[in-house]
């Protein structure tokens, strides 16, 4: 099945963070999943590192990638279509980041793998 991270479960997935649940942690690691990140995550990650909100050990972009193929998750990349469905989005939740993910899951017919309850506003699965 494909599923696709909120940006914190992200980080936590590569962190080793206690924070993230068991059930979060067997998604991810299930060999017959597919995981993806949106390239939203990869902006919101670069943006709390330049502003000082986020450490990395190594410059960002190899950070990034690194993780990506050491764990064996894809990049899902923005398409028009999803920016089409932001447009048509409810205000239930308002930040940027969260609302194109929201999109992508919503276009792509992927649960999101998050702590984030807001997301369920928009009928979407998600699985933590």
């Amino acid at each position: 099945m494909n599923y696709l991270l909120d940006t914190h479960t992200f980080l936590w997935f590569i962190n080793a963070d206690p924070v993230l649940s068991s059930n979060a942690i067997g998604l991810i690691q299930a060999v017959e999943n597919n995981i993806y990140l949106s390239s939203a995550s990869i902006w919101e990650i670069a943006i709390k590192v330049s502003l000082g909100k986020l450490y990395v050990p190594s410059p960002i972009g190899m950070f990034l990638e690194e993780q990506l193929t050491e764990n064996s998750i894809r990049l899902l990349n923005i398409k028009i279509e999803h920016a089409a469905v932001i447009a048509s989005l409810p205000f239930h939740h308002r930040d940027p980041f969260d609302r194109l993910i929201i999109a992508q899951a919503l276009h792509e017919g992927m649960p999101i793998i998050g702590r984030d309850a807001a997301f369920d506003d928009y009928g979407i699965d998600r699985r933590w």
